[in-house]
């Protein structure tokens, strides 16, 4: 297995003929371009570990390539070292400046250029590694941020999120004068199906209700486990009657719905609905309330239905 993939830019045909032999010969293996016209869409189409960079080539500068490179996203972490006759400090600066992570002038020693390669794949090496450790980290935060505002169980927004979106679009629909709706879902005589199915069973129909319910909203809608068999939606610009036709879909669905484990007892929700309309209604936490007493009035009246707040 080769050492790495080494594209190499020379354009001249006895350089590149003994430094190709000598770095195959060492283990590595090496694609040869003699023009610089070709070297980004070759790097951006296969994938090299290094890039040999000769300063100056016929129809192109290196340094112009190798600014190609850095600023390309597929190719900017591809450790560029550029070779080249010019030996000047400023040459040398430029070349740096440039982008390089390596200068080494010609002629060169065949063992310090491949001392130099080494280091440089050693640097990225460490560099990819860091990068993948950092990509892990955040990946790791990302989790623990969606975990800490979602429920376990049904894979909803949890009340903890709900709150802070609840204060977000209240705050918005009282600035605009814009409608806000809050519906509140509770499953209707679920201490019973728990008593009579058990837990497990239980908690299948906590699951297949919040899941319906994600269902027949909206994607600018927010639905959340507000605890046990209870759920609730903030609906952003939407009146009382507008939230009813999702309501009803809801209602519709999941008395309808066959729960696995439950086959002699129809599961069935009562749903409150309040919105800003009411002109007692100054907070948010008062919006939650005129729901929940909508939700109350529900279950009084015979359950599985919808009502609306005064």
């Amino acid at each position: 297995m080769a050492k790495g993939k080494i594209l190499y830019v020379e354009d001249s045909k006895t350089q590149g003929t003994i430094t190709k032999e000598f770095l195959e010969k060492s283990g590595y293996e090496v694609t040869w371009l003699t023009e610089g016209s070709t070297v980004f869409r070759m790097a951006t189409t296969q994938s090299f570990d290094i890039i040999l960079l000769d300063r100056v080539l016929p129809d192109m500068d290196g340094s112009e390539i190798c600014k190609q490179l850095k600023h390309g996203q597929d190719t900017k972490g591809i450790p560029v070292i550029m070779l080249s006759a010019k030996s000047t400090t400023a040459e040398k600066v430029q070349g740096l400046d440039a982008g390089a992570d390596d200068y080494l002038p010609k002629p060169y020693d065949e063992t310090e250029l491949i001392a130099r390669i080494y280091a440089a794949l050693r640097t990225k090496r460490l560099q990819d590694e860091l990068r993948q450790k950092n990509e892990e980290m955040k990946e790791m935060l990302t989790k623990v941020e969606r975990l800490s505002i979602t429920d376990a169980l049904t894979g909803l927004f949890n009340r903890r999120r709900f709150e802070t979106v609840l204060e977000s679009e209240f705050n918005k629909a009282d600035r605009y004068k814009t409608p806000l709706s809050c519906v509140m879902i509770d499953i209707d005589n679920f201490k019973s199906v728990n008593d009579t199915y058990g837990h497990a069973v239980g908690d299948t129909v906590i699951r297949d209700v919040a899941q319906i319910i994600q269902e027949k909203i909206r994607n600018v809608d927010t639905a959340c486990r507000w605890g046990g068999e209870e759920f609730i939606i903030l609906a952003p610009m939407t009146t009382k009657s507008n939230a009813i036709p999702p309501a009803r879909r809801i209602l519709q669905t999941v008395s309808g719905h066959v729960f696995a484990g439950i086959s002699d007892k129809k599961v069935t929700v009562s749903i409150g609905i309040a919105d800003l309309s009411g002109a007692a209604i100054g907070t948010a936490v008062k919006l939650i309330q005129e729901a929940d007493m909508a939700l109350y009035e529900a279950k009084k009246n015979g359950r599985d239905r919808i009502e609306l707040a005064p």
